[in-house]
């Protein structure tokens, strides 16, 4: 994780950027990244931006991880309305 932002700052250690992201997490104008639930053999819990909206956890992340607390409230219309944009985007892209 270190390693891929080093470009655009140093971080002394991988505590200092799970602080970070906490922070970004706890931000009184509103957050910006969530952390997702720790995949089984990883190291570290994985962590994802919401700039484009909250992300969908799939199911069989859910199942290996009972304690992992959901990332926020979508609903079936959003989940409908997204599988309608895939569709049309693949048409579009087979013309």
């Amino acid at each position: 994780m270190r390693l891929n932002c080093e470009r655009l700052h140093k971080f002394a250690d991988i505590s200092s950027v799970e602080s970070f992201l906490v922070e970004l997490a706890e931000r009184a104008g509103g957050r910006l990244v969530v952390e997702l639930p720790r995949q089984p053999g990883a190291r570290e819990n994985r962590w994802m931006h919401l700039l484009s909206g909250a992300p969908v956890i799939e199911e069989r992340l859910s199942a290996r991880a009972p304690s992992a607390a959901p990332a926020g409230d979508v609903t079936v219309g959003e989940i409908a309305a997204l599988k309608a944009n895939v569709a049309r985007l693949e048409a579009e892209w087979a013309n």
